[in-house]
C-alpha cells in the first residue's frame, strides 16, 4: 500500500487586485437582525503570515482564532458566500494590527469588484458598518496599516439575506445535537485513515442527483464510480439495492466526478482507484461514521485557481510536475506515467442537514485542525486520488466542467453501517494505515477490520 502524506494547508493564492472607486461613509450599525452568511464558507486571501493564522479562522465564529496577512499593501481578505446574496451588514473583529485605510467589496465572480464601503479612518477594535450591496463574494481590501504588522482578523462577519434556493434541506432523522468541537489532543498518530478502492462502476452520464436530482440530462458529464446504479433519479434506497465497484460490497455510496476529455474521446480511470477516508483532525479519536443518506459536493465546477488550489492536495500532478491549478500541456510520454489529481473534501458536519440547498453549507472544513462551533460534529475525510491515463501532449485534455481548475466531486453514501463504523473505528480512531480491508501491514498484530472477502467476520 502506497504511503499516503498527511494533509497540510495549501501555499498563499496569489491574485490581482481589482481597482474600483472609493464610496461610503463613517461605520454605523444596522438596525435589523440580519441572518450571518460567512460562518464557515471558504475563505480566500492575498496571503496569510503563517498555517496557525489562515484565512478561514476568521469565519469560524471563534474569538480565539485569526487571520493575519504579510506585512505589506495592499491585501485582502474574501468569503464566498456559495449564492449570490443582499448583503447589509459587516462585522470586523480586528486584532492590534489592524487597517486604517481599507473597503468592503462584493463580486459576483470574484474577478470584478464593486465597493460598498471604504474609509481612510479606521479606528480598529469592532466596527460594525451597515451596506448595501449584492454578490456572491466579499471581500475587505486593505490598503493602509495602522502598524508596522500585517492586517489581521479575529472574524469578518457577513450579514444579509442568502440568494440559495429554498429547497434543498434535508433534515438529519435523528439529528446529531450537544456536540461541542473536540480540544482533545490524544497520542500522535501520523496515520488515521482506509481506502475505499472503486472502479468506474457504468457508462458517464449527463445526470448528477445531488445538483440536478430528477432531471436527467441536466448536468454535464460525470464519471461515476462505487455504486452502479447511480443517475438522475438517484436516492438513499436506490442506491442501497444497487450494486458497487468498491472493493468492499458494504460500500454502496455513489462517488462521481467531471468526465475527463482528450478532444472528444472520453478518458476513463482504468482499474481501482484511491478513495482514501481519514482525518485532517487533531483529535482523530472524534471521528464518527458518515451518516446514511449524507450527500455533498466538494469543490466547485465556478471555482477559478486559486479556490482550486485552496482545497487540492497537490492540485495536477504528472512525471516530475506537481501543483499545477490547471491540466499541464504536457507530460512525460513513458509507459508508467499518468495524470493524477489529489482533492480533499470537508469533514466537519452540522449534525442537522443531510444535504443543503448550495449542497456544501451543511459541511465545512476544519480550522487549524478543530471543527467549529457551527459545524462541530467530525467526519471522515474524504480525498479522492485519481490517475487518468493520458501522457505526452495534454493539449487538448479538458473536463467536461471546464478547465483543470473546475475539477470537483460529489458523495452520496450508501455504506452499511456495520461495515463503514468497523473501518473508521478500527483504522482511523486507532490511528492506522489501513487497506480497503481495513488492515495495517506496519502493525499486523492489530488485525483488520474485514475479513479477505472485504466484508465484516
Amino acid at each position: 500500500m502506497k504511503v499516503s502524506r498527511f494533509w497540510r494547508i495549501a501555499p498563499p493564492a496569489v491574485a490581482v487586485i481589482v481597482a474600483a472607486s472609493v464610496i461610503g461613509g463613517p461605520a454605523t450599525s444596522a438596525s435589523a437582525a440580519e441572518t450571518l452568511l460567512s460562518q464557515d464558507k471558504l475563505a480566500l486571501a492575498s496571503s496569510y503570515e503563517n498555517s496557525g493564522v489562515p484565512p478561514a479562522a476568521a469565519f469560524d465564529s471563534n474569538a480565539g482564532t485569526r487571520w493575519s496577512s504579510n506585512a505589506s499593501d495592499p491585501q485582502w481578505l474574501r468569503v464566498d458566500l456559495a449564492w449570490p446574496s443582499a448583503v447589509s451588514k459587516v462585522v470586523l473583529q480586528w486584532e492590534g494590527a489592524y487597517a486604517r485605510a481599507f473597503q468592503l467589496q462584493t463580486s459576483s465572480d470574484g474577478a470584478t469588484w464593486s465597493t460598498i464601503y471604504s474609509t481612510t479612518t479606521g479606528t480598529g477594535g469592532t466596527q460594525t458598518v451597515a451596506v448595501n450591496g449584492f454578490g456572491r463574494y466579499v471581500r475587505m481590501l486593505g490598503t493602509q496599516r495602522a502598524t508596522p504588522y500585517g492586517y489581521s482578523l479575529y472574524e469578518f462577519q457577513v450579514f444579509g439575506t442568502s440568494g440559495a434556493p429554498a429547497t434543498g434541506n434535508v433534515p438529519a432523522n435523528p439529528p446529531v445535537t450537544g456536540v461541542t468541537p473536540s480540544t482533545a489532543n490524544p497520542p500522535h498518530a501520523f496515520f488515521h485513515e482506509f481506502q475505499a478502492n472503486c472502479a468506474v462502476s457504468r457508462s458517464t452520464l449527463p445526470d448528477d442527483p445531488i445538483v440536478f436530482f430528477g432531471q436527467p440530462g441536466a448536468s454535464h458529464s460525470h464519471t461515476f464510480m462505487g455504486n452502479t446504479t447511480t443517475n438522475a433519479n438517484s436516492t438513499l434506497a436506490s442506491l442501497q439495492a444497487g450494486g458497487t465497484s468498491c472493493s468492499a460490497p458494504g460500500d454502496k455510496s455513489g462517488y462521481w466526478m467531471p468526465t475527463m476529455l482528450n478532444g472528444t474521446q472520453e478518458v476513463l480511470p482504468v482499474g481501482p482507484q484511491v478513495i482514501y477516508y481519514k482525518t485532517n483532525l487533531i483529535d482523530y479519536t472524534s471521528v464518527r461514521p458518515f451518516p446514511l443518506g449524507i450527500r455533498f459536493v466538494v469543490g466547485n465546477p465556478a471555482n477559478g485557481a486559486a479556490e482550486f488550489m485552496s482545497q487540492s492536495y497537490e492540485g495536477w500532478e504528472c512525471g516530475e510536475s506537481y501543483n499545477n491549478a490547471d491540466i499541464p500541456i504536457s507530460c512525460p510520454n513513458t509507459p508508467d506515467t499518468q495524470l493524477n489529481i489529489r482533492f480533499q473534501a470537508p469533514s466537519c458536519w452540522d449534525g442537522v442537514h443531510l444535504d443543503s440547498p448550495d449542497h456544501r453549507s451543511h459541511m465545512a472544513y476544519p480550522v487549524n485542525g478543530r471543527c467549529t462551533a457551527g459545524h462541530p460534529v467530525a467526519l471522515p475525510m474524504i480525498e479522492f486520488k485519481m490517475a487518468f491515463p493520458v501522457r505526452g501532449n495534454l493539449s487538448n485534455v479538458r473536463l467536461a466542467s471546464g478547465r483543470g481548475f473546475t475539477f470537483h466531486y460529489d458523495f452520496f453514501n450508501a455504506w452499511d453501517p456495520a461495515t463503514q463504523a468497523a473501518l473508521v473505528n478500527h483504522c482511523i480512531v486507532g490511528g492506522l494505515q489501513c487497506d480497503a480491508r481495513g488492515f495495517d501491514q506496519a502493525h499486523p498484530e492489530k488485525g483488520a477490520a474485514l475479513g479477505p472477502d472485504y466484508r465484516l467476520p
